[in-house]
């Protein structure tokens, strides 16, 4: 089988360092660490991204995937918006603030981006059905991503899940599989389901494709950067589910000072969680390296995921480049999302909600510089979350159809 992966040339072991030819490959043989893409990258210009379209493959030469990338069947995702959020900027104090509202997304969500990755690797090793574990977003991202490209798709999911992304992962087809548990519990099962041969020939995007697929979240440090000037941000807030978002976007960030495609200036990564689901914020905050596992009870449920992979690899790199972990609460979340929606006009879902209330507390506890210039993420639509803000599901007044009515009325 001849298998075309652009720039990279093999996985590697994040922990020892140990090579492995390309495959559906996930953790070393040596020292169980978790393996990722390693590249060749040959010369890369700004002008050669420039040129490219309007979407994640106009990175293409930084990426897991062949040159012929744009010509296939796939959801094409990414480029979406950087808001100069001058509004929620002064109502928090902030010089220069910035959202990637990653919402404009196919299916609403920053998980597009991940799919992408993992719909060419899956062509790539001839697998027929994409699947998943999924804490809401990733199974419609998987299922739309996998019609696009004419795949079956079976994708696991907690049975809790919120109905409007119950809905959307439904739509595009497929089969989706509820299972009575936490995300965890989808997670294992899912391996479990690989080692079978009910799995054969599957896709697993985050389990025997994760090498692949994480690979997605570096191009929203490629669109930060380029939108800002081709320059990095000095501070960022990113939300943690399983950490990977996060340490692939600093990957992007040190990617694009190794090819000089931008100045090697510092900069400091924030992580952020739902104080139900917290535990890297918890181990950030108790000095620890090592990341105690717990069961989620948050409104965030896109970020429920108790026992996060690469929460270690997040302690590295919020102390490495001077940043922090933090939470918040349900109810600062709720805040947080009225808070970016009454200033920015972005309805962001619970984890943007994370995000923005994470923002505010760092300021507010000082962590954050607000003289320098901030990029916050949103990373879905709050069309999918709807249950968080069921209290504001009611008209102002209910008055009627005269001109008395409504000045008695305001």
């Amino acid at each position: 089988m001849s298998l075309d992966f652009g720039p990279a040339v093999a996985l590697s072991c994040r922990e020892c360092g140990t090579r492995y030819p390309l495959g559906p490959s996930f953790a070393c043989l040596e020292c169980f660490g978790p393996l990722e893409a390693a590249y060749d990258f040959g010369q890369v210009t700004r002008a050669d991204i420039e040129s490219g379209p309007a979407n994640i493959w106009r990175y293409r030469s930084l990426l897991p995937v062949p040159v012929d990338v744009a010509s296939k069947p796939n959801m094409n995702p990414g480029w979406t918006k950087l808001v100069k959020a001058g509004n929620l900027g002064r109502a928090l104090g902030i010089k220069s603030l910035y959202v990637k509202d990653d919402s404009g997304n196919p299916t609403h969500s920053f998980k597009d981006r991940v799919v992408a990755m993992a719909v060419e690797a899956a062509r790539n090793f001839g697998f027929h059905t994409l699947s998943c574990s999924s804490t809401g977003n990733l199974a419609g991202a998987v299922t739309a991503a996998a019609a696009r490209a004419g795949l079956d798709a079976c994708v696991f999911i907690p049975a809790n899940l919120e109905a409007a992304k119950i809905a959307m992962a439904r739509v595009f087809g497929g089969k989706l599989i509820a299972i009575e548990g936490t995300y965890d519990d989808v997670n294992r099962f899912c391996s479990e389901l690989i080692g079978d041969p009910l799995g054969d020939k599957w896709g697993f995007t985050n389990i025997n494709l994760r090498p692949y697929y994480a690979e997605g979240s570096k191009t929203l440090a490629y669109e930060i950067a380029e939108q800002l000037g081709w320059r990095l941000p000095e501070q960022i807030i990113i939300p943690i589910a399983s950490g990977s978002q996060l340490t692939k976007i600093d990957k992007g960030f040190k990617e694009l000072v190794k090819l000089g495609l931008v100045e090697d200036t510092p900069y400091k990564i924030f992580g952020a969680q739902a104080a139900g689901c917290s535990p890297v914020s918890s181990a950030y905050k108790a000095g620890h390296d090592v990341v105690q596992p717990v069961k989620p009870n948050t409104i965030a449920k896109s970020l429920a995921i108790g026992n996060p992979a690469d929460g270690p690899y997040v302690l590295d790199i919020a102390r490495r480049t001077g940043g922090a972990v933090e939470d918040v609460t349900d109810a600062e979340i709720v805040a947080a999302i009225k808070l970016l929606a009454s200033n920015e006009g972005i309805f962001a879902e619970t984890a943007g909600g994370v995000t923005v209330g994470v923002l505010k507390k760092l300021t507010e506890n000082g962590l954050l510089d607000p003289e320098a210039e901030t990029v916050v993420l949103n990373t879905g639509d709050g069309l999918k979350t709807l249950d968080a803000i069921s209290d504001d599901a009611a008209p102002t007044a209910v008055i009627r159809p005269s001109l008395d009515a409504f000045r008695a009325t305001v």
